[in-house]
């Protein structure tokens, strides 16, 4: 357990120098865990003969993948960031992947920032291309659970989002305190545990949209229990009744998917 306990002491979170750049092992995580949800995209498309055409399933994901990014970084800024205002005056330096002349990636993602990117693209790609948005977004929720591991891993190799002080004996050190691998809990629980819930209902599904809630709300319950164990956001701390902004945030994505579940059973959208 002393090497686990230890690890960062041990680990680089620099995988290797491309051209003088460093690639971080949490950028190659995130590539790998977008490339993993297309691929888990176009094989349940087969599997469940979903009517979304190859072609069609590449552009949405160019979208999505924008829109993420968008929504991340600018969720991040506005929710978590001390320098709001700063940002806000100079936005071109809101991906400046560079500090003091060093590139150092863009550092700051908010998930809850990234699902509102995400809908908003998937709702103009929609539009644009006339597709049933319910019909992506449950694809989306079946795809990307068991990448979202990746990403969590990343975090975990990155040694970012770390857990709150503990004396369990897997804990590991981070600066000299011994700490939860939460990053590792939400990789199990908000990445595994909410596919197998996803795709169990995915056998049982009886309306388009119910997959997409059902990940939402299955997603902000995990994350909600994970965030006992996440040592709360640097500058923040613990927003009301001891939880954290993560906690608080995950509870209103509950919230919202239930009340999209009982608009969307009342509207009777079948598949």
């Amino acid at each position: 357990m002393e090497k686990w306990q230890n690890i960062y002491s041990n680990f680089d979170v620099v995988a290797f120098e491309l051209f003088g750049l460093k690639v971080h092992w949490y950028g190659i995580m995130y590539i790998l865990s977008l490339l993993i949800a297309l691929f888990l995209a176009k094989l349940f498309v087969k599997k469940f003969k979903i009517d979304i055409s190859s072609k069609m399933l590449d552009s949405y994901f160019i979208w999505v993948e924008i829109g993420v990014i968008l929504g991340a970084r600018l969720g991040y800024i506005l929710i978590y960031d001390s320098n709001t205002l700063w940002y806000l005056t100079h936005p071109w330096q809101i991906f400046n992947p560079y500090y003091n002349g060093e590139f150092v990636g863009i550092r700051g993602m908010s998930y809850h920032g990234a699902i509102i990117g995400f809908l908003v693209a998937t709702f103009l790609f929609c539009k644009k291309y006339k597709q049933n948005m319910w019909v992506y977004l449950d694809l989306v929720a079946l795809s990307v659970p068991l990448a979202y591991i990746f990403g969590r891993i990343g975090n975990f190799l990155n040694q970012e989002l770390f857990g709150r002080t503990t004396d369990v004996p897997w804990g590991i050190y981070v600066n000299g305190v011994l700490r939860h691998p939460s990053q590792l809990y939400e990789a199990f629980f908000e990445g595994f545990i909410v596919f197998l819930i996803v795709y169990y209902m995915n056998l049982r599904k009886s309306f388009n949209g119910e997959l997409i809630i059902v990940y939402a709300s299955a997603y902000s319950l995990a994350r909600f229990f994970c965030e006992f164990y996440r040592e709360p956001d640097f500058g923040l701390g613990y927003i009301a009744f001891g939880l954290s902004m993560g906690q608080i945030l995950s509870l209103l994505m509950c919230m919202l998917s239930l009340l999209f579940y009982i608009y969307l059973r009342k509207c009777k959208i079948n598949i």
